[in-house]
């Protein structure tokens, strides 16, 4: 019944070796892109993640970097397609 955007399966996925290293790469490639999609003027940029069911890792992924590009400035908004499934 527990999701990504629950704390015990939110702590696991992330706590994960391979995680941090994905994040990391991840984040270095959004530094390096973000600002060139702003300065080229376009509204809007869709990142999607996936999972074999939708409810967990692409979940805790998704919400984490949602958290990390906020705090970056970003305004953006993270939709869940499979997580009531």
């Amino acid at each position: 019944p527990l999701t990504g955007r629950d704390e015990p399966v939110r702590d696991y996925v992330l706590g994960q070796p391979i995680t941090g290293q994905f994040l990391e790469h991840l984040d270095a490639m959004l530094e390096l892109l973000l600002p060139a999609y702003v300065a080229e003027g376009k509204s809007y940029l869709t990142i999607a993640f996936g999972c074999t069911g939708g409810r967990h890792r692409s979940v805790a992924i998704a919400e984490h970097v949602a958290a990390s590009l906020r705090a970056k400035g970003f305004e953006l908004r993270v939709t869940h397609r499979d997580i009531d499934r």
